[in-house]
């Protein structure tokens, strides 16, 4: 129910009933302006875009505050989404007040400061939460939508892919007890969280695989535990040189913990770093991260022959879109195989034996 009515001072108020029966009214100089809120108010109820002033009046961070605590989130997702909204400069801003141009604004900051990869996280993250305030109620529409975002580098320019002799001169210089660390994460494919977390038990020598089922994050200090990245839970084929590799690490190095953690610890990130670095010093190898290896793994599968589904399975990818979003450029150009294929069908049309059809038809 909405009404406009004159006021004794000449304003006019425009008044309207929600869904809930709470009354609510707004002043104007002239009845035109009042008709024309309540038409919005009445298009916004129809719409289903119909937000409360009252809740309107929450800022992002404070909406974040309640939301955040009710996410089924891992614990490093919770602290990436927390950096996220603590950067965000609109943060504390009602949320019936904002517009397009806070977040425009935001990115235009966040770009001259971080990479397009992080801008777009970052915003990633921010339009979860404010998508969550519109399911809500409390903001009408997104205003990220359509924001323009920093490009990022191409996957063949950004990625940087060690050759053969760059590992193996890191596996000739690396620790003793850093080489499977590297052999794991070149061989294996796996993450350096993953590689970290590995226990004796993991790894199933006569059926020459290895069950990755968990990766170490640390916060506060301490280590947490949780399933591999985007549920990749999965079991990679081991070759027996890394299988050999990992049964002489045990003799020699040996395991720790009740868990039978195959590195001590597991190591944290600072040590993986100190040493990576210096194996990296020592082999005189050109500065890359042992993230690189993952990619090196990925890009000896495709050279082999692979297909999409068994790299994605290998490396534990959520599809296989993720896999070729991140390694189409590195597989085989298609034109040589077409010409052939279509060469072949060609040959069987045209050079058959001249008689075969007269025979057929005889």
């Amino acid at each position: 129910m909405a009404s406009i009515q004159k006021r004794p001072n000449g304003s006019w108020r425009a008044r309207y009933r929600d869904g809930e029966g709470k009354e609510h009214a707004r002043h104007f100089p002239r009845k035109v302006d009042a008709q024309r809120y309540l038409d919005g108010v009445t298009a916004s109820v129809r719409t289903g875009t119909y937000v409360d002033p009252r809740d309107a009046q929450t800022t992002l961070a404070t909406f974040y505050a309640e939301w955040s605590v009710r996410q089924v989130w891992a614990p490093s997702t919770a602290r990436i989404v927390d950096v996220s909204v603590r950067d965000c400069t609109f943060a504390d801003i009602e949320l019936g007040k904002l517009r397009r141009s806070h977040v425009e604004a935001w990115v235009k900051d966040m770009s001259g400061r971080l990479a397009p990869s992080t801008v777009r996280t970052r915003v990633a993250n921010v339009r979860t939460v404010l998508r969550a305030a519109v399911r809500d109620r409390l903001l009408p529409s997104d205003p990220s939508e359509g924001v323009v975002l920093p490009r990022i580098q191409r996957a063949e320019h950004a990625m940087q892919i060690p050759t053969p002799e760059q590992v193996g001169l890191l596996l000739d210089a690396a620790e003793p007890w850093f080489r499977p660390v590297i052999s794991l994460c070149a061989f294996a494919g796996l993450r350096i969280g993953e590689a970290s977390a590995v226990q004796l038990g993991d790894v199933a020598f006569l059926q020459r695989e290895l069950h990755v089922q968990r990766q170490v994050q640390y916060a506060g200090g301490l280590p947490a535990f949780t399933p591999p990245k985007a549920g990749s839970e999965r079991r990679v084929a081991l070759p027996d040189r890394l299988l050999l590799m990992l049964s002489q690490h045990v003799d020699g190095v040996g395991v720790s913990g009740d868990e039978q953690w195959l590195f001590i610890g597991p190591p944290r990130p600072g040590i993986i770093r100190n040493a990576w670095v210096r194996a990296l010093k020592a082999a005189e190898v050109p500065h890359m991260r042992v993230h690189d290896l993952r990619h090196f793994y990925a890009s000896g599968l495709i050279a082999a022959g692979c297909d999409v589904v068994t790299v994605q399975r290998a490396l534990g990818h959520a599809s296989a879109t993720t896999t070729l979003s991140k390694y189409a450029h590195i597989w085989p150009k298609a034109d040589e195989r077409t010409r052939d294929a279509v060469a072949g069908l060609m040959a069987s049309a045209l050079d058959a034996p001249a008689d075969s059809s007269r025979t057929a038809r005889g």
